[in-house]
């Protein structure tokens, strides 16, 4: 069976929402809080499995305790963008709360996203990331207890971008205090 989407005539048919309708059509509950806009399409959210939440309740710690405090750790927050407001399943944002009374971020220094079934997705996020300026983006790939770490936003697409094991230690570009062995968020064996 062909999916809808992927026939070109269909996707150019396609009515897209602006973040403005987006949040509107929350604001009616007419969408669920398990979908995103990515691209200015409504996306489900993948499911979480007891692995995926280990590794982001491990990188949660790391990083709250690392992040200094002129930074947010924000788990699972939107972050609206020219097109989307993707919910990475962490964002370390500069600011307070209070700064996103009326508005979510429009960045972060570093956004995560823990990847186990959706690893083709969250590999697009990279580009709406880079678009945003986001300096650093990284896709933990729990099950094979890797990190691809992104680097060097330059128009949407990052210029750097390396595979750490979790034999590796990941000193982080965009907030230098955080650093840390990548085991040290994996299971141990």
């Amino acid at each position: 069976m062909t999916a809808l989407l992927d026939l070109p005539d269909v996707r150019e048919r396609v009515h897209r929402l602006s973040v403005s309708d987006y949040h509107r059509l929350g604001e009616l509950g007419m969408i669920s809080e398990e979908v995103e806009l990515l691209r200015g399409i409504i996306v489900d959210k993948m499911s979480k499995s007891p692995l995926h939440e280990f590794v982001a309740d491990q990188l949660l710690e790391l990083l709250q305790r690392m992040t200094p405090k002129e930074f947010r750790v924000r788990p699972e927050r939107p972050l609206t963008v020219r097109d989307s407001e993707p919910e990475p399943d962490i964002s370390v944002v500069r600011g307070k709360p209070q700064d996103w009374l009326k508005a979510h971020p429009a960045t972060a220094a570093l956004v995560v996203e823990i990847s186990l079934t959706s690893l083709v997705l969250d590999r697009s996020k990279a580009e709406i990331y880079a678009e945003a300026g986001i300096p650093e983006y990284w896709l933990v790939r729990a099950d094979d207890r890797l990190i691809d770490v992104y680097r060097e936003p330059f128009e949407g697409k990052y210029l750097a971008q390396v595979t750490l094991s979790e034999d590796d230690f990941l000193h982080c570009g965009s907030i230098p205090e955080i650093q840390f062995k990548v085991a040290e968020i994996f299971p141990e064996k």
